[in-house]
C-alpha cells in the first residue's frame, strides 16, 4: 500500500500564507511607487513604503529588474482581465473600442511604465511574455468579434492595435488639455470603424437626364434638352419642350442621310401640318 502523505503542519500552511500576502503586499506597493514616481526608486525604498522588511522583499524579488518584470506582467494581466469584462458587457464593436480607450488611459496614467516596456530592447522576458500573449489573444477575440459584427475594417490586425494603444497613450499625455487630449484619441479610434456607406444626395444643380433615357410618365422629358415636359391627359405624349429643340432634332437626324433622314423629314413635315400633335 501507498502511504499516506503527511498532513501539513499548520504552522506550514500559515507560513506560506504569510509569504502569498507579502509578496502581493510588495508587488502592489511597486506597481504604485513606480507609476507615481518612476523606475529609479529602489528596493529599500519600496520595502520601506510596503510596510515590510528589505528581506522580506529581495526573498520575493532577488532583483530589482526582476520585481519591475513582475509589475510589467501584472499590468498587462490587468488588461487581459479587462478585455474579458468589455466583451461579456457590451456589443463586439462597443466592447473593442472601450477596451482599447481604456487601455490607452491607463498607459497614459502610467508613463514610467509604458517607457520602461518601450525603452528595454531586453523585453519580454519569461514572465512577460507569457502575459503578453495573454493579452495578444483576449485582443484578437474582441477584434474578431469586431469584424464579423462589421463594426471594424476588415485589413485591422492585432499588432495595429497593440501599436495605435501606445501611440494613443503617447498623444494623450502629451496634450495639455486633458479633455481635447481624449477627443484626439477618440477620434484616432474612429479611424477604424468600417465606413458607413449613405445614399448620395440629389445636388440641385444636377445634369439633366440624357437624350432618349427612360422616364415616368409624369416626368417626360424633351428628348434634346432634358427639360421637363407637361403631361397631357390625352393626345400623344410629347417628345420635345416646343418648337426650337423639335427642329434641332430634325436638323441633327436629316444631317445622319439615307433612308433614316428621309423617313424623319417626311415624319417632321407631317407633323408640321399638324403642329398640336407633337408638342
Amino acid at each position: 500500500m501507498t502511504a499516506a502523505p503527511a498532513p501539513v503542519p499548520d504552522a506550514a500552511r500559515s507560513g506560506r500564507a504569510d509569504a502569498r500576502r507579502n509578496r502581493e503586499i510588495v508587488l502592489r506597493t511597486a506597481m504604485r511607487v513606480f507609476a507615481e514616481e518612476g523606475l529609479e526608486v529602489s528596493l529599500g525604498q519600496i520595502a520601506h513604503r510596503a510596510g515590510v522588511g528589505a528581506g522580506t522583499v529581495y526573498r520575493h524579488f532577488p532583483s530589482k529588474e526582476i520585481l519591475v518584470e513582475a509589475v510589467l506582467a501584472e499590468h498587462v494581466q490587468g488588461f487581459v482581465v479587462s478585455a474579458g469584462e468589455w466583451a461579456g458587457r457590451a456589443a463586439p464593436g462597443d466592447a473593442l473600442f472601450g477596451f482599447l480607450l481604456e487601455v490607452i488611459e491607463k498607459l497614459a496614467g502610467r508613463k514610467h511604465v509604458c517607457d520602461a516596456l518601450t525603452a528595454d530592447k531586453g523585453w519580454p522576458r519569461a514572465m512577460l511574455t507569457a502575459a503578453a500573449q495573454r493579452f495578444h489573444e483576449a485582443l484578437a477575440r474582441l477584434l474578431r468579434d469586431a469584424k464579423q459584427a462589421g463594426a471594424i475594417r476588415a485589413d485591422v490586425r492585432v499588432d495595429d492595435l497593440a501599436a495605435l494603444a501606445v501611440g494613443g497613450a503617447a498623444l494623450r499625455s502629451a496634450h495639455r488639455d486633458l479633455a481635447r487630449g481624449t477627443r484626439l484619441v477618440r477620434l484616432l479610434l474612429d479611424g477604424l470603424r468600417t465606413p458607413t456607406v449613405t445614399k448620395a444626395s440629389e445636388l440641385r444643380d444636377a445634369p439633366s437626364p440624357r437624350r432618349h433615357e427612360t422616364a415616368a410618365p409624369s416626368e417626360r422629358r424633351c428628348e434634346e434638352c432634358g427639360a421637363r415636359l407637361r403631361v397631357r391627359a390625352t393626345g400623344r405624349p410629347p417628345r420635345y419642350c416646343g418648337p426650337t429643340c423639335r427642329q434641332r432634332a430634325r436638323r441633327r437626324r436629316v444631317a445622319g442621310g439615307g433612308k433614316e433622314g428621309r423617313s424623319v423629314e417626311s415624319s417632321v413635315t407631317s407633323t408640321s401640318r399638324h403642329p398640336g400633335l407633337d408638342q
